[in-house]
This record gives C-alpha cells, sequence and structure tokens, in this order.
C-alpha cells in the first residue's frame, strides 16, 4: 500500500497490478485533498491508510484502476466503500459525475500515459 507522492508510469502500475490481481489495481482517492492510494488487496485498506494520514471520510472513493485498458475503461468506480447513503451515494458506484471527474483528474496527476 502506497500514497503517492510522485507520477509513475502505467508501465509501473502494471507491475503493481500483477503482484495481486494480474490486471487490475484497487485505489482510493482524496477528493479534498488530491490524495491518490494505490495496491492493497481491499478498498478499505487504503482508505485507512489515508485516514491515518489526515483524509476526512466523505472526501475518500474507492475504484478500480486498469493499467492496460484505454479510455473510460482505465477507470471502474466500483467498491463497497462508496455505498454511503447519508452522501446520497446508494451504490458501490461513484454516481456524482463532478466526485468521478475528479477522481480522474487525480489519477491524470498521478499516472503517466
Amino acid at each position: 500500500m502506497i500514497i503517492l507522492d510522485k507520477k509513475i508510469s502505467v508501465e509501473e502500475l502494471t507491475e503493481t497490478a500483477g503482484e495481486l490481481y494480474g490486471d487490475m489495481v484497487k485505489a482510493v482517492a482524496d477528493v479534498a485533498n488530491g490524495k491518490l492510494a494505490i495496491d492493497a488487496e481491499l478498498h478499505s485498506d487504503l482508505e485507512r491508510l489515508l485516514l491515518e494520514n489526515g483524509s476526512n471520510q466523505n472526501d475518500l472513493w474507492g475504484f478500480n484502476i486498469y493499467p492496460e485498458m484505454e479510455g473510460e475503461d482505465f477507470i471502474e468506480f466500483d467498491s463497497l466503500i462508496n455505498i454511503r447513503p447519508r452522501q446520497n451515494n446508494r451504490s458501490r458506484y461513484v454516481e456524482s459525475a463532478e466526485v468521478r471527474e475528479r477522481i480522474i483528474e487525480i489519477v491524470n496527476n498521478f499516472i503517466v500515459r
């Protein structure tokens, strides 16, 4: 598990993917602070890591990255940590277009394609 503090290449991300899931990397973004945590078995592990490093629960959203995919298939907005009715997100999917756009922006800040 790591909170990225510098850009990484898709090749590095692909290596990370192979270690746990083969073709996918679990990730959690802090949409308020622009942080990105990657590389854990569960999104909740990354969520905990970010919380321990000053993030707020309401700002954390889980998703999957598929390094070998392109376009809309690169990010899958699906995670159990996203189920939060109090924030009007009643499914595993990130329902807010604004939050999805912010996640894409954060991913693009850290992952060089």
